[in-house]
Order: C-alpha cells, then sequence, then structure tokens
C-alpha cells in the first residue's frame, strides 16, 4: 500500500511539493527573486498542472474570486500548492495569510502566485473598506491550513486580524482544513469548536491521518491540496448551482452535496463482552474506519446517525451519537435506527460471542487451577437487517478476514455476503499487525453477487469516501 513518495514533514506525500520548485520558490521568503514563482517557473508549472487535482486553465465555467486565508501551522507550505492550482484553473484567488503564516511561507511567495497584492492589517486600505471587501465580494473562502487557534477564532467570532474581518464580513461558502498535532486535534476544545463549525454549515476537509512534524504520527495532517479544492469547488456547485472552471476535479465534483437529505446510520467500533467488573472478552477494533466513513459522509451533506461502540480515536463532530458497549445494545440501537435511515453501514466489530454467565465480583485466581468460560453465541445483527425486507435502504457489512491469498479472501467474504444478506460487502484482510489502528487500509468492495465493485488503498478517510462512491453507484434494493 505504499505510494512510494517521500514525506513530508507535515505528513503530506511530497511526489507533487519536488525538491526543486519549491526549495527555488522560496527565496522569495527571504526577500530574493520572485523570477521562479512567476509563470515562467518551469517547476511550478509542472507540479501544479500535472497534479492529477489541477487540470490547468478552462473557460467551461465562470472564475470565481476565492479567498485563501493562511493561518500559522507548517502545512502553510502545502497551501502555496493549493492557490497555484486554484489560479491555474482560472480564478481570482486573493491570499489572507495571519502574521503566524508569514513566519512560514514570506509574503513576495503569496503574492507571485496568487497573482494579486497580498494584504495582512485590517488597516490597510481603509478608504476602500478593506477589512470587509474581500469577504464581501468573495465567491468561496477556504482556510487552509487551519489551526487549532484559527479553529476557536472562529466558532467564537473573533475578527482581531484581517482574516477574521473576512470571514465574518462574508456570504461565501466556508471551507475549513485543519492541521495540528494529534493531542490539540483530539483536545475536547478543538472537536466542540469543529461540531459549532459543521453546525453553522461550513465544510471541513479532514485533518488526514499519517505521519505529522517531528516523530508524531496520527490524525491531524492538512488534506492534500487536491482533495481541498476537490470538496471547496463542490460546495460551491451545490450552494450556487455554478459549474465552476475545475468542478471535476479528481472526479469528486458532487462530493460535499451527493448525500444532502439522506440519513445514513454507521456503527464503529468493538463491543466488548464483561465477564466480571474487571475484565471483557472484546477484539481489536479501533473504530477509525467508522470514524472516517462518518466524517466522510457528513463532509458530503449526509445527516449521520452514529451508534459508537468502544472507540480508541475520537468520536466524528456534527452526528447524532449514540453510545453502546455490548452487542446486545448495538443491535437494541442499530434495529431502532436503521428504519429510517437510506443507508445503514455496519463497520463495528460485534463479538461473535459473549459468556454465558457474568461474575458480580472480580473473578479470583484459584492457584495453579484452570478457569473455564462457557460462551453463547451473540446474535448476528447484520444478518437479522439483511434478511429482513428493507426496501430504499442500501445495507454496507464489513468483513475483516486473515486469509492470505487474494482469491481465498474473496470466497470467504462472498460466502459471508450471501449469509448475512448484505447489499454490499467490504473486506479487508487483517493479522496480528494488520488493519487494527492502522492510518491506512485497503478493501475490496463486492456488490451484487459477489461482484467487485471496486478496490482501493490509501488513507481510511480516502478509502470511506471510496466506499461512499460505490454505495452511491449501487443500485437501491426495493
Amino acid at each position: 500500500m505504499s505510494s512510494g513518495a517521500s514525506v513530508n514533514p507535515e505528513g503530506g506525500s511530497a511526489q507533487h511539493a519536488g525538491d526543486t520548485g519549491l526549495r527555488r520558490c522560496r527565496e522569495n521568503d527571504t526577500g530574493g527573486s520572485a523570477r521562479h514563482a512567476g509563470d515562467t517557473c518551469p517547476e511550478w508549472t509542472a507540479s501544479a498542472r500535472d497534479h492529477p487535482g489541477f487540470s490547468g486553465r478552462d473557460d467551461s465555467g465562470p472564475r470565481l474570486r476565492i479567498v485563501v486565508g493562511v493561518t500559522g501551522g507548517i502545512a502553510a507550505y502545502k497551501a502555496v500548492f493549493l492557490v497555484r492550482g486554484f489560479v491555474l484553473d482560472g480564478h481570482d484567488v486573493h491570499v489572507v495569510p495571519t502574521a503566524a503564516a508569514l513566519r512560514f511561507v514570506g509574503l513576495p511567495t503569496w503574492e507571485a502566485i496568487s497573482r494579486n497584492p497580498v494584504n495582512t492589517d485590517p488597516f490597510d486600505d481603509v478608504a476602500e473598506v478593506r477589512h470587509v471587501a474581500l469577504g464581501q465580494s468573495a465567491d468561496l473562502i477556504v482556510i487552509a491550513p487551519a489551526t487549532a487557534n484559527s479553529l476557536a477564532k472562529l466558532a467564537t467570532g473573533l475578527a482581531d486580524d484581517l482574516l477574521g474581518t473576512t470571514v465574518l464580513a462574508s456570504e461565501a461558502p466556508l471551507v475549513i482544513a485543519p492541521a495540528m498535532h494529534r493531542e490539540m486535534w483530539e483536545n475536547a476544545a478543538t472537536q466542540a469548536n469543529i461540531a459549532t463549525l459543521r453546525a453553522r454549515g461550513h465544510t471541513v476537509v479532514g485533518p488526514g491521518d499519517g505521519q505529522l512534524t517531528g516523530d508524531d504520527r496520527g490524525v491531524g495532517r492538512m488534506s492534500e491540496p487536491t482533495e481541498i479544492a476537490a470538496a471547496a469547488l463542490a460546495v460551491v456547485v451545490a450552494s450556487t448551482g455554478r459549474r465552476t472552471r475545475s468542478a471535476d476535479l479528481a472526479g469528486a465534483r458532487t462530493r460535499s452535496a451527493d448525500l444532502v437529505g439522506q440519513r445514513i446510520l454507521i456503527t464503529a467500533g468493538g463491543t466488548r463482552e464483561p465477564l466480571d467488573p474487571v475484565r471483557f472478552f472484546g477484539n481489536r477494533s479501533s473504530g477509525r474506519q467508522g470514524v472516517a466513513l462518518a466524517e466522510a459522509a457528513i463532509e458530503r451533506g449526509g445527516e449521520v446517525v452514529f451508534i459508537a461502540a468502544n472507540l480508541e480515536v475520537p468520536e466524528p463532530g456534527g452526528c447524532d451519537i449514540h453510545r453502546v458497549s455490548t452487542a446486545a445494545e448495538l443491535r437494541e440501537a442499530t434495529l431502532a435506527a436503521a428504519g429510517t435511515a437510506r443507508i445503514v453501514i455496519m463497520a463495528a466489530a460485534v463479538a461473535d460471542y459473549r459468556p454465558v454467565t457474568v461474575s458480580e465480583t472480580k473473578i479470583k485466581k484459584q492457584g495453579d487451577a484452570s478457569l473455564t468460560l462457557t460462551f453463547v453465541a451473540n446474535p448476528d445483527i447484520l444478518a437479522e437487517l439483511g434478511h429482513s425486507s428493507h426496501p430504499g435502504t442500501v445495507l454496507v457489512g464489513f468483513a475483516a478476514e486473515t486469509e492470505p491469498e487474494d482469491a481465498q479472501l474473496l470466497r470467504v467474504a462472498r460466502a459471508k455476503q450471501e449469509a448475512k444478506g448484505a447489499d454490499i460487502l467490504v473486506v479487508n484482510r487483517v493479522g496480528w499487525d494488520t488493519g487494527f489502528g492502522d492510518a491506512d487500509n485497503e478493501v475490496v468492495v463486492l456488490g451484487a453477487a459477489g461482484r467487485v465493485l471496486t478496490s482501493t488503498n490509501g488513507s481510511k478517510m480516502s478509502v470511506a469516501h471510496a466506499i461512499l462512491d460505490a454505495v452511491l453507484a449501487h443500485d437501491t434494493p426495493t
């Protein structure tokens, strides 16, 4: 599942940010010549135009006035490619960096890449009311990267700099691409701010899961420029009905809109069956893929009901969350919510068995004597849903299997899909060191009669979008 690309300090792939283009154009940061950052820079031209998400100049749609806000994080260097891509697609791009952002990428770079003057102070051009004019005239505002501090300011409506006044003065769609260390992203305050911003209708793209600055790894890596651009331009299409010059970016022109008005039920995490007040019988599921599915569905406008078993990652924001622990509790919550869902995604890892007897006190060790436990089968929730009538609902099951050979893995998955009655089955290989809690995933998606709809690998967020693409392309059962 390796792409073979080098890793940037912030965690993104370096394959489109090659040493030559970025290093030479960084001369601008120290006040040097801007000759490599303009139209004639071969490195910039190649890296942006050949990037799979940016199509180059296109006269097929309206020219948008896009404000790109950049805040003070190391991922600011990736925002340079986002700005350049928008410019090459023919849009009028205005960059509003914060003071901290300019410590990572200098003002001359932003002016050269955007082809527009860059202002940073609300008191610039007072006669033209610059502190609100940019926001009032914008068709789209994208903030990338959005640090934890900037998310807090956006959520509370602070306007102590030009970016803050621009956002408050605008009625344009707002797309936010967070980037920060894992602990900051998982902090309850940050999650509350994200939930607030989503509840206001703003689009949050990412963050991804992977290598961060230094030795850190986890959720917090800013999404790639093409992912951010695709989501941002799709929001414009959804909110205005206008097809943009690059609305077909990366095949994602309808993302952020294709689940609007649809209710999606997603289960995630691993169930735990108690043995006594101290111990339980469970599995190694982290819930990471289920959370990614919920976040992807929310990004695409879906109304998500999220049933969380025992998660090892933060819960998604902006959805209706029901917390459970055992298989019986998961079954009760799922059956109660499934009837109103257009899509049911059973990503939770449900324990197949539970102890017949649960001790009210801790089971004590009795010398060297062995301990015998008797288990009984848990209800099969996926099969119960699959073999009951569910007109108008797509039922998606998951299968984590250990078969080493692909052909054998598919045989097991197809047999399971038939036994469970799932419309779609997502199968992935797991093992002692594979699958559980990993940042990446590799899956095969099976449709009717076990036909392979798609196979994909990558970050669990990209896999989540690929699964949703397959679900939406599937014929709804009647």
